[in-house]
């Protein structure tokens, strides 16, 4: 891909990404290899894995970079992640979820420690120069919040700067106490380009505008962005009568009311932090016109949780939905093709387009 995009770091003078990003299957291409490839992605929580000597066999974003992992808790209760391709033929190691001593293709018998290292391989006797270091699982590096886990195929920046900057405000909270609630998590599928959803997450601008009742009940006025290098905080001030975070007396916030956390994560991760608990959405890209959005709840409070917390946040994606599914449609028309940014209100927007063609720019 020869097309270069340009963002200003300058908000104030800065245009946004024109519709040739959104519309162009070869961007669409690059993207997977020069941003996705070279980033970080949710995997789940360690109860994948929640036994000794188990496996958790997956595909790291199904339909786009379709990479098949395997996720392995040894003895030693060591969680780790591996490429699920046996490095005989190619064939799927781990089919499915479970306890393995260790793991053992079913094409050729190639036997694989928990650790990822070669073991046996029935008539090699005779096979010089081997095995070798590449007969081994390729493993991939693992990061975690708490209980929740993170990793990158080849990633260009190291997941412990979002770790610390997410940890100096929610370090408070007992992630581990966090408890996955299935009947509130969901996959939405989005008649949109991916980052058109991103785009519209990472900014507080069309609350007023959108979702009326989420403004009710956040003090738009207070609404702000902090910009990190690979991620960005958007913090909700909760209005009098909403529930807020109890923050310890040496928490940066204290004193404030402080209704949620968003955090976002690039390229297409969302941490969103209540008192009630936490939303994680991953946006997963299909294709240029559809995207795959998973909500993922976790309750700690469930009191709090209650109130009308999932109600809330159901209808705040559908009124989403609707509005960037309006923006692809409008990106298409002949006579679009690049807008400005709001210097006050699209900090996050600005940074996300500044990143992509950042990233798209690397050879």
């Amino acid at each position: 891909m020869s097309k270069v995009f340009n963002i200003s770091s300058d908000i104030k003078n800065a245009e946004t990404l024109p519709a040739e990003f959104y519309r162009s299957q070869d961007v669409f291409e690059a993207i997977k290899e020069k941003v996705f490839l070279r980033t970080w992605q949710y995997v789940g929580d360690e109860n994948l894995v929640q036994l000794t000597e188990s496996v958790h066999p997956f595909i790291l974003l199904n339909n786009y970079l379709t990479e098949p992992l395997v996720l392995t808790r040894d003895k030693e209760d060591n969680i780790r992640c591996f490429s699920n391709v046996c490095t005989h033929r190619g064939n799927i190691v781990v089919n499915n979820p479970g306890k393995a001593r260790q793991l053992v293709c079913m094409y050729h018998g190639r036997r694989f420690g928990l650790n990822g290292a070669f073991k046996s391989m029935p008539e090699f006797e005779k096979a010089e120069n081997f095995p070798r270091p590449c007969d081994d699982l390729h493993e991939f590096v693992l990061r975690a919040l708490g209980p929740f886990l993170f990793t990158g195929l080849n990633p260009a920046f190291d997941f412990d700067e979002v770790l610390s900057i997410m940890t100096e405000r929610i370090g408070f909270l007992p992630l581990h106490e966090f408890k996955f609630e299935p009947t509130t998590s969901r996959d939405y599928l989005v008649n949109c380009h991916w980052a058109l959803y991103c785009d519209n997450y990472l900014e507080g601008f069309h609350i007023p505008f959108v979702h009326q009742d989420l403004n009710e009940v956040l003090d738009y006025g207070s609404y702000t962005t902090e910009i990190y290098e690979h991620a960005n905080l958007q913090i909700g001030y909760a209005n009098d009568g909403t529930e807020i975070f109890d923050l310890p007396e040496y928490h940066k916030d204290y004193g404030k009311s402080v209704g949620a956390y968003y955090y976002w994560v690039f390229p297409n991760m969302m941490f969103n932090f209540y008192p009630w608990g936490l939303s994680i959405n991953v946006v997963k890209p299909i294709s240029l016109n559809k995207t795959r959005v998973s909500f993922i709840t976790y309750v700690y409070d469930e009191n709090k949780f209650a109130d009308g917390a999932a109600a809330m946040i159901d209808k705040v994606e559908r009124e989403d939905e609707f509005v960037v599914e309006g923006v692809h449609k409008g990106v298409q028309s002949r006579f679009y093709n690049t807008g400005r940014f709001s210097p006050t209100r699209e900090k996050g927007v600005h940074h996300f387009h500044g990143l992509l063609a950042k990233y798209l720019s690397k050879s």
